[in-house]
């Protein structure tokens, strides 16, 4: 079955619910809440820019982007950063990390395959470009 559109879709949903919940983090003007915000909106203008291009820097250092249980990993760790006060925060992070928890279940799936925009690290663990 191909899911790709899909895929592509909740990536893209992910990432402006990320970057939306990184914006709300500014509204309370503590220290930490800014450098909360700043990851958190950084993250969701890469998740979003994944689904358009991908830099051949990210296939290399950031690997973990290319499959489901890394991204669903990936997804509850930022969703788990916005679970803080504020009902939005709250539930933008508990989107985000049952989408990852989905993720995380998707690997253990094996008749769905990835979208081919998060199968271009494929190369395996380690691998070099000589």
């Amino acid at each position: 079955m191909d899911f790709s559109d899909s895929f592509r879709i909740v990536n893209l949903a992910v990432g402006i619910i990320m970057v939306l919940g990184g914006i709300s983090q500014f509204f309370n003007l503590g220290f930490q809440s800014i450098i909360i915000g700043s990851y958190v909106l950084i993250f969701g203008l890469a998740v979003a820019l994944l689904e358009f291009q991908i830099p051949p820097q990210v296939s290399r250092y950031a690997s973990f982007m290319f499959s489901f249980l890394g991204r669903g990993i990936f997804y509850i760790f930022v969703g788990s950063i916005l679970l803080n006060n504020g009902v939005l925060r709250i539930i933008a992070g508990s989107v985000i990390g049952i989408i990852g928890l989905a993720y995380v279940a998707l690997e253990f799936v094996p008749s769905i395959e990835p979208p081919a925009n998060m199968r271009e690290a494929d190369a395996g663990w380690g691998a070099e470009q000589v």
